[in-house]
């Protein structure tokens, strides 16, 4: 018969069990824990990777679709741009009604004091006779002089009243001239195009192609025109878009084993054949666009000759690289249904047109009539004249341009010689000036452009300079500069010489060019107008003689639109004439004009900066530069407000002043700046998207 433990030692041992039962049942349940947690993680992993690479995959439909968005836009160019309404010269009249009068507060009277309210407010302190009468001739004194001070009030209102209508009255007769002696050249303009003067016909039409709204904003826009009255034909060369504007890429897709993105490339026949068919397509939509505009019977036929400026696959130099031509009479083209055409047959075959067959190579076709030949006004706003006499800079052959600018040099009293074709180190004439202290070795580029020199070229020429030990570098070219290449020049031995400023040289010192059809003469700079009604002027002022450049920056967030809304003393406005630059008076020292709801769509804000004028004084920086604010004031010279901006430091040569920023409900809010660059404008602007080194 068996018995149980008992005692200590039973107990002892009956503890040990059920710690050891325990323990199991706590490792298991740990055990479980453990693979639970593990399952959580394995699967967090899997849909952590799997939304990975669903918003991989996702990100490379986007790009496949942004392509697939892009070819198709450029494959309708000519059907939405035969949508789009016809130019009109009405379309350029300007409305007589002007901002009314408004005066703000000063319309309003100066309240004026009753004597009522002090003998009511005298009565109630007032115990006895004697100081009841004493307190009612202090409150006739207290009346008389409130009555006099409210008095004198009122008359000061009357006169600032007065000042400012009589100001509003001037700037609405200016305006009002303006506009009505605007309106009289428009009606002016048209009697000359019905009379087929052929500056007439160039400015309309040339105007007509700049402000369609049939063609994108990011295809060029460039054009040089001549007009034959006898003909009544127009012919222009227009700048086509490069064969990068096509996707290289057809689609992307994404590789998980990878984890990279894997572009497919776009068949070249393919891709080929797209150029092809937008060249076709812009050379047909601008003759569209012509007769479209064509409200007067200016035209019977139009000759458009679509180029490229590029490298000459011959030579390797700059060139005007023709790769589409057309002859279209109005009967032709006007029986023409171009929403259902083939662009590239419809051009070769239906308009006996010439399209290259391989535009990607650059190979040009053989041209009909040009600009230049017509021998009436080429570009818009130009003169016309004898090709004869004055050699066309832009069509002259590119050995006998350099010969041309060595000359000028010549004439100029130094040494020049052109340099060898090869192994020139991108040096085209290289010059000796023998004047002492300022003179020495110049190398000298030159530039047949069209369109704006880009800040690269400017950078190579100081890396040429550097290399050569040369004393000065001089980039001449037929086209302009933009703010980019002045600001890198500015402070180097670097000098810039823009097309209407080398016509003007090769005048001065008897010698023959011109930009176009007719004599280039430098334009007579337009007077600074007075500010339009809904323009608002931005007077700067601060303490101390240091000398500044005040600028302005149309801005999408931190990067500025273009090169062209970079308001500074080279580009005194922008294409639109939004933001430009203004004479100013006292008691500021810059000023500027804005009109906040002329701004473009995607600007969100209008940068104001400072930088030192490094050619009044190099040594300076912002130390000077206290007191600081910016006086905000309607057309009519009211002012409105006055912004404060921060004070400039030792060793920073330039400053934001403060930015206006859009809101959401379309208002402006201006936000102070403050901060500072050591590099000057160019460390500036550099953060802000305009390429300057």
């Amino acid at each position: 018969m068996s018995r149980q433990s008992s005692g200590m030692i039973g107990n002892w041992a009956e503890a040990q069990r059920r710690q050891q039962r325990t323990l199991v049942i706590q490792q298991r349940e740990a055990e479980r824990r453990r693979r639970a947690w593990d399952r959580d993680v394995a699967r967090g992993e899997r849909e952590q990777q799997a939304a990975y690479r669903q918003h991989r995959e996702a990100e490379a439909r986007r790009r496949t679709e942004g392509m697939e968005a892009e070819v198709a836009a450029l494959q309708s160019l000519l059907v939405t741009g035969c949508r789009s309404a016809p130019f009109r010269m009405a379309s350029l009249v300007r409305n007589e009604g002007l901002e009314p009068f408004r005066p703000g507060a000063l319309a309003q009277p100066v309240a004026m004091p009753r004597i009522e309210q002090f003998l009511q407010e005298s009565s109630g302190m007032a115990l006895g006779s004697y100081r009841r009468a004493q307190a009612e001739r202090e409150a006739h004194a207290q009346y008389k002089r409130a009555h006099q001070k409210a008095q004198a009030a009122e008359t000061r209102r009357q006169q600032q009243l007065a000042e400012q209508r009589q100001q509003y009255d001037r700037w609405a007769a200016e305006q009002l001239a303006g506009i009505r002696a605007h309106n009289r050249g428009l009606s002016e303009l048209a009697g000359r195009l019905r009379a087929g003067e052929a500056e007439a016909v160039v400015e309309y039409f040339s105007a007509a192609l700049y402000a369609s709204t049939a063609w994108p904003e990011e295809l060029p826009r460039q054009v040089a025109a001549a007009y034959d009255p006898a003909a009544q034909q127009l012919v222009l060369d227009w700048e086509l878009p490069r064969y990068g504007v096509i996707p290289e890429a057809k689609s992307v897709r994404y590789l998980p084993s990878t984890d990279q993105d894997k572009e497919t490339a776009r068949p070249v026949t393919q891709r080929r054949a797209l150029y092809r068919d937008l060249l076709a397509q812009c050379v047909l939509l601008v003759v569209r666009e012509l007769y479209s505009a064509d409200e007067f019977g200016a035209l019977d036929s139009v000759v458009v000759n679509g180029f490229v400026d590029d490298h000459d696959p011959a030579t390797g130099r700059e060139a005007q690289i023709v790769l589409a031509t057309v002859s279209a009479a109005r009967s032709a083209f006007e029986g023409l249904r171009l929403e259902q055409v083939s662009a590239v047959e419809c051009l070769v075959e239906g308009l006996r047109g010439q399209l290259s067959a391989r535009p990607d190579q650059l190979a040009a076709v053989r041209t009909g009539r040009r600009p230049g030949e017509v021998g009436g006004v080429v570009s818009h706003g130009g003169q016309s004249g004898n090709g004869d006499d004055e050699p066309d800079l832009f069509t002259m052959d590119p050995i006998a341009f350099e010969n041309l600018v060595a000359e000028l040099f010549r004439a100029m009293g130094m040494e020049a010689v052109t340099t060898q074709r090869s192994g020139d180190g991108g040096v085209d004439v290289e010059a000796l000036d023998p004047a002492p202290i300022r003179g020495g070795r110049i190398v000298v580029q030159v530039k047949r452009y069209r369109n704006t020199v880009p800040p690269t070229a400017v950078r190579d020429l100081y890396g040429t300079v550097q290399d050569k030990g040369a004393n000065k570098g001089v980039l001449v070219t037929t086209a302009s500069f933009g703010p980019g290449s002045y600001t890198f020049a500015n402070g180097k031995p670097l000098e810039l010489v823009p097309g209407a400023d080398l016509v003007d040289l090769l005048h001065q010192y008897g010698l023959r060019g011109r930009l176009g059809g007719g004599p280039a003469q430098r334009a007579p700079e337009p007077e600074a107008p007075a500010p339009s009604a809904d323009h608002n002027v931005l007077g700067m002022s601060w303490s101390g003689a240091v000398a500044l450049d005040v600028c302005a920056l149309v801005c999408a967030g931190n990067r500025v639109l273009g090169e062209d809304h970079f308001v500074f003393f080279n580009n005194p406005r922008t294409p639109d004439g939004s933001v430009r630059a203004r004479a100013h008076s006292a008691p500021d020292k810059a000023a500027l004009e804005v009109s906040f709801d002329a701004l473009p769509e995607p600007a969100d804000r209008l940068v104001l900066v400072a930088a030192i004028d490094p050619e009044a004084d190099p040594r300076a920086d912002l130390a000077g530069f206290t007191e600081a604010h910016i006086r905000l004031l309607s057309a009519g010279g009211e002012e409105l407000g006055r912004l404060d901006v921060s004070d400039g430091r030792a060793g920073e040569t330039a400053l934001v002043l403060g930015s206006f920023r859009r809101r959401s409900n379309g208002d402006w809010d201006f936000v102070i700046g403050g901060k500072g660059y050591r590099g000057g404008l160019e460390d500036l602007l550099r953060e802000y998207g305009v390429e300057v080194a």
